[in-house]
């Protein structure tokens, strides 16, 4: 029998992987000419390589495992969260401006209009398990809505509807308080789809004042100041890991 193959992936996402910056940001390095393989400057993202075999460096300096960071921001509205924007709208990096971290990416969505607590690390298989929707802690959202939800339509936001191919539903919704017309609602999602809980609550025509996320399973946004960071706990950082 042959020895076992040896794995091979692309090489934007090897620098990618082993946290050093995004994968959008390896290959413009790697087109520009900054990424080496053996000593051969490589200019295609998708070049295989096998990390564990090959010397990889970037403007000459060799590749090494950067120091994982975790860190939590509490998000104003009006940021992307998303490394770049082709639009040139403000990101949420604008928060990390000075800071001194690594590079560190955004764990899971938070649209432009929502708040409140963000993850963000440069460890991608830390990340997945957060995002994973079968086994991801729960997600907890307060959310502003322009109605008052009576208990019938609590159960149907549970119950879920099919939105554009995809079904949607909370694992859990509860009425907070209410003020006038608005009330506030607690959902809780484990799944993260895209918009899911402005789709979802568009089909019952239910209108987003504020939505806020607070928690990420027993992690809790607590008094984090808005456009405020802190490095996770090493026990809060296990705590996810298990």
């Amino acid at each position: 029998m042959g020895a076992p193959s040896v794995p091979r992936h692309g090489l934007a996402r090897v620098l990618s992987k082993r946290g050093l910056c995004s994968r959008t940001e390896a290959a413009r390095w790697i087109e520009q000419g900054r990424v080496s393989v053996e000593g051969r400057i490589v200019r295609d993202p998708d070049t295989p390589v096998a990390l564990s075999q090959q010397h990889i460096a970037v403007d000459g300096r060799p590749l090494v495992a950067v120091e994982r960071c975790y860190v939590m921001l509490n998000k104003p509205r009006g940021l992307v969260a998303t490394v770049s924007d082709e639009r040139g709208r403000d990101t949420i990096y604008r928060c990390l401006d000075g800071a001194g971290l690594p590079w560190v990416a955004p764990v899971g969505r938070l649209d432009k209009a929502s708040e409140g607590l963000l993850l963000l690390s440069n460890d991608p298989q830390w990340a997945a398990g957060i995002t994973d929707p079968q086994y991801g802690p729960g997600k907890t959202y307060h959310v502003q809505v322009d109605t008052i939800p009576d208990a019938s339509l609590l159960a149907r936001l549970v119950n879920g509807i099919e939105v554009e191919g995809e079904w949607l539903r909370a694992t859990s919704a509860t009425l907070l308080r209410t003020g006038g017309k608005n009330s506030w609602l607690e959902l809780v999602l484990h799944e993260g789809r895209n918009r899911q809980i402005r789709r979802l609550l568009a089909e019952f025509d239910i209108g987003v004042l504020r939505l806020v996320r607070v928690a990420i399973g027993a992690l809790s946004l607590g008094t984090l100041p808005k456009g405020q960071w802190r490095v996770l706990t090493a026990d809060e950082v296990e705590t996810f890991r298990r």
